[in-house]
């Protein structure tokens, strides 16, 4: 018996940032769109928790009990009483450490994984509140598609999109600690008021319409330059997809994985080599978007 559930990669076509709180998180207007570089986690029933892994980059995941989807597990099987003997097998496909919210994305298939495995009939605002016990990232990963998070990115309202939108994503060679590009963000900002965060009107407008070039004129990461600052090669890599085509081009979430939206699939597979001439990077990946949340591609039998 397995359960094996596929999951999106996320990136932030726009990421709003307020000021730092007083429990450390930052208000956020975050607008997800789930694209379709896909993670497959498999539960099987085991004698204790185990975590394997495996695809590219694969040696970077832990596989203790600090894994997200091992976590996940753990707090779904702690709710329903649950002994929490499976062996959970990640199959990378996004990015790690890339600001795709790959880590994200694997707690929500675990959580789908072992509620089908065990049975446990978790409903789905259950399943979304375990996901924001775990992370800002991972109930987006639940529900995929394109949505606006508030609060601190965990508070989802779906939202709609009327047409597919065709992107590239050069991965940096190194990474980024997103508390780092945090603290980086509240050190620019030291000392000036931080404006609310809100999601944009037009950037919405442009997700319904299934409109690339609007889309391309609002795009907008609030913590781009900070992560800049910390990783300067990748203005080279913006330049870099911008030059070779791309509408627009905008650092993914935290990074330091860049992201290009093209005009369409011809255009991105030229982006796509022009990134790849342009040696600023050590990997490109094309994908459309919106795509779904965690599915069950293979139930237990």
């Amino acid at each position: 018996m397995s359960v094996t559930v596929r999951v999106p990669a996320k990136v932030n076509v726009q990421l709003a940032v307020g000021g730092a709180r007083p429990d450390g998180f930052h208000d956020l207007a975050n607008v997800f769109l789930a694209v379709g570089l896909y993670d497959e986690v498999t539960a099987t029933p085991a004698d204790r928790l185990r975590v394997t892994c495996s695809g590219p980059d694969a040696h970077q995941v832990p596989l203790d009990r600090s894994n997200l989807a091992a976590r996940a597990a753990l707090a779904l099987a702690e709710r329903h009483g649950v002994t929490p003997g499976v062996h959970l097998h990640i199959a990378k496909d996004i990015p790690v450490a890339g600001g795709m919210a790959g880590g994200s994305a694997d707690a929500a298939g675990a959580l789908v994984a072992c509620d089908a495995l065990w049975g446990t009939g978790a409903s789905r605002a259950e399943l979304l509140d375990i996901c924001a016990e775990l992370g800002s990232d991972v109930p987006f990963g639940l529900v995929g598609g394109a949505a606006l998070g508030v609060g601190r990115g965990e508070q989802l309202t779906p939202l709609d999109v009327g047409g597919t939108f065709h992107w590239v994503f050069a991965l940096a060679d190194g990474g980024l600690s997103t508390p780092a590009v945090y603290r980086e963000f509240d050190r620019q900002w030291e000392g000036l008021d931080v404006p609310a965060p809100q999601a944009s009107p037009a950037l919405i407008e442009a997700l319904r319409a299934g409109d690339p070039r609007a889309l391309a004129g609002v795009l907008g990461n609030d913590l781009e330059p900070a992560a800049l600052a910390l990783f300067p090669a990748l203005e080279q890599t913006l330049a870099a997809g911008t030059d070779g085509g791309a509408l627009a081009a905008l650092v993914s979430g935290s990074g330091p994985t860049t992201a290009f939206l093209a005009e369409d699939a011809a255009s991105a597979e030229s982006v796509a080599e022009a990134l790849l001439k342009s040696d600023t990077c050590r990997a490109v990946r094309v994908a459309p978007a919106p795509a779904p949340g965690a599915t069950v591609i293979a139930p237990a039998v």
